[in-house]
């Protein structure tokens, strides 16, 4: 199969409506927001078109959606949740929302592994909620003296807490292992932490990294994770996302209010489900081609912009540049959009760790990753 990342090109991705291409003028390279420049998988369009001129626009049935994911965990991860446990939220962040009012009160803590992606901080900020960060190590990997500081300043007053965990880690690209999986999870249960993971880009895992989910540990038997097809096949449009509880966890989460499943779209859960059945070879050739890019890019950052840092990443279709020896201040991304005509996603709203940085998204075709390279080193 072909690589999606070779699809559209730039004059059609710039008659898109989604805010990646309409927040900045039209000679910027978009390459900061977690949307990919592809075209959804075949079955999936087939899917939403059947949907469509059947008539099929009612409200959602989340069982389908459920066994499909069950369906994907088995064939990609080797686990097989059971679909009955599982409930469907409207997006993976709302959905971190509920399941944190589930097991937190309001001015609880939630213990964040920073940098990491900016709604962490905003979403449980505006739900009443204590952030308090546990940087990654200097290598993106968890720091357990780190995170075991944090979780001791969570729970200092005796107050509940939880872990929100990214699995794999947005935005370094960190695809955590089983061994450090265990070790964070043990660590918070050990203070009476519950862990919410979000592992929405779980797809997005090429050869020589494995995918864990936390759910399927011995250790995650009280945790929840939220998942979603939206990253790996481009359909944050189409909205529809999974709580899926380990084993212990499934009576909690069934009390999340019935109300929460209406947030979903029916034609979200038809496209998630057809991803998840169908949409295998397609991941497959995509995932080929951000390997491809991910070394591409550092190819390039090697031999364009020499003083930028960049670890290539395990995971996802992002990269964290380190412009910190370069001078362009706490906020690189700014004065890259002004000089080069380049959206990067600002490093400083990921918290610790994100000051001097900006993330790329390389989920794009080599053609437009080279231009954007080839702006920066101008610009510089």
């Amino acid at each position: 199969m072909d690589n999606p990342l070779l699809g559209p090109g730039l004059e059609q991705l710039r008659r898109r409506r989604s805010v990646k291409w309409r927040l900045y003028g039209p000679d910027v390279l978009p390459l900061w927001v977690a949307e990919m420049d592809v075209v959804p998988a075949e079955p999936v369009r087939r899917a939403v078109h059947d949907a469509l001129e059947s008539g099929d626009t009612g409200y959602p049935w989340p069982e389908d959606y459920a066994e499909a994911l069950a369906s994907f965990a088995g064939e990609r991860w080797g686990w097989h949740p059971d679909p009955a446990d599982m409930q469907i939220v409207p997006d993976v962040m709302l959905g971190v929302v509920e399941v944190l009012k589930l097991l937190t009160r309001d001015g609880d803590a939630v213990v964040v592994n920073s940098p990491v992606y900016p709604p962490f901080f905003q979403f449980v900020e505006h739900l009443g909620r204590r952030v308090v960060e546990a940087p990654l190590g200097g290598t993106g990997r968890i720091d357990l003296e780190s995170l075991e500081r944090a979780l001791v300043d969570a729970t200092r007053d005796g107050g509940g807490a939880a872990y929100l965990l990214c699995n794999p880690q947005n935005p370094t690209g960190t695809v955590h292992t089983p061994e450090e999986l265990t070790a964070a999870i043990e660590l918070a249960e050990r203070h009476g932490v519950r862990v919410v993971a979000d592992e929405i880009h779980a797809p997005l895992v090429p050869q020589g990294a494995t995918f864990t989910p936390v759910a399927s540990l011995p250790a995650g038997a009280r945790a929840v994770a939220l998942m979603s097809a939206s990253k790996a096949f481009n359909l944050a449009g189409l909205k529809a996302a999974l709580a899926v509880p380990g084993p212990e966890a499934a009576a909690e989460l069934a009390r999340i209010p019935e109300e929460v499943s209406h947030g979903a779209s029916h034609v979200g859960v038809t496209a998630h489900r057809a991803a998840y059945l169908h949409g295998g070879p397609w991941l497959d050739a995509l995932l080929a081609g951000l390997d491809e890019n991910r070394r591409l890019l550092a190819d390039l950052v090697a031999e364009q912009l020499p003083g930028v840092g960049y670890r290539v990443p395990e995971g996802t279709f992002l990269a964290w540049l380190d412009f910190s020896a370069v001078g362009l201040g706490d906020d690189p991304s700014a004065v890259l959009r002004e000089r080069a005509r380049v959206a990067l996603h600002p490093g400083p709203g990921f918290g610790t760790g994100g000051t001097g940085h900006a993330r790329l998204n390389f989920g794009t075709s080599p053609g437009i990753l080279r231009e954007a390279v080839s702006r920066i080193a101008a610009a510089l």
